[in-house]
C-alpha cells in the first residue's frame, strides 16, 4: 500500500456534503464523478446516494447541464468531433438521451466550420498531402479527433481540390 492510500482522510456525512457542494460549485460534474469522489472520501453507498439526491434537489448537480458544458468545452476548446465527445460522456455514465440533447447544441454549420478549420490547420503544419500515405495520415488524425468518416472524406476532398 502506498503512503497516500493508507492516510486518506475520511469525512463525516455532513463534512462530505459540504465538500461535495464546493466540488460541484467549482465546475459542472457528472453524477459518476461525484459518486467516485464520495466513495473516495470514505462514505458508504446509502450515504453517497442520499448526498447525490440532495445535491440534485439543491441544483448543485445537474447531469444535463454537465453534458452541455462538456460538449461545449470539448468541441470549442479541444476541437473534438461528436464521436469522441459521445465516448467521453458515455465514459462518465451519462444517459444516451442526455448525450443526444447535449450534442444537439452544436449546429451543423459550426461543426462543418470546425472540421474545415482543423483540416486547414493540419495542412498548414504538415504541408499539403501529396500522396496516399499523407492523405491517410490526415484522415487518421481527423478520425482520432472524433469526426465522422463520411464528413472527413467529403471535406478533405473539397479542400484538397482547392490546393
Amino acid at each position: 500500500m502506498e503512503y497516500g492510500e493508507r492516510h486518506k482522510k475520511t469525512f463525516s456525512r455532513s463534512q462530505a456534503k459540504l465538500k461535495a457542494e464546493a466540488f460541484c460549485a467549482y465546475q459542472e460534474r457528472a453524477q459518476q464523478e461525484l459518486r467516485d469522489k464520495l466513495y473516495e472520501w470514505g462514505l458508504h453507498a446509502d450515504e453517497v446516494e442520499e448526498i447525490i439526491s440532495e445535491l440534485i434537489v439543491d441544483n448543485f448537480l445537474n447531469e444535463e447541464r454537465f453534458a452541455i458544458a462538456y460538449v461545449s468545452g470539448k468541441f470549442r476548446m479541444k476541437g473534438w468531433g461528436k464521436i469522441k465527445i459521445k465516448q467521453g460522456l458515455k465514459h462518465k455514465n451519462v444517459s444516451e438521451k442526455i448525450i443526444k440533447t447535449a450534442l444537439s447544441h452544436i449546429t451543423q454549420e459550426e461543426y462543418q466550420e470546425k472540421l474545415t478549420e482543423t483540416i486547414k490547420k493540419k495542412i498548414k503544419t504538415d504541408g499539403e498531402p501529396k500522396n496516399i500515405a499523407q492523405k491517410s495520415k490526415l484522415i487518421r488524425f481527423l478520425q482520432s479527433k472524433g469526426f465522422e468518416s463520411d464528413l472527413i472524406f467529403n471535406k478533405t476532398t473539397d479542400i484538397l481540390k482547392k490546393y
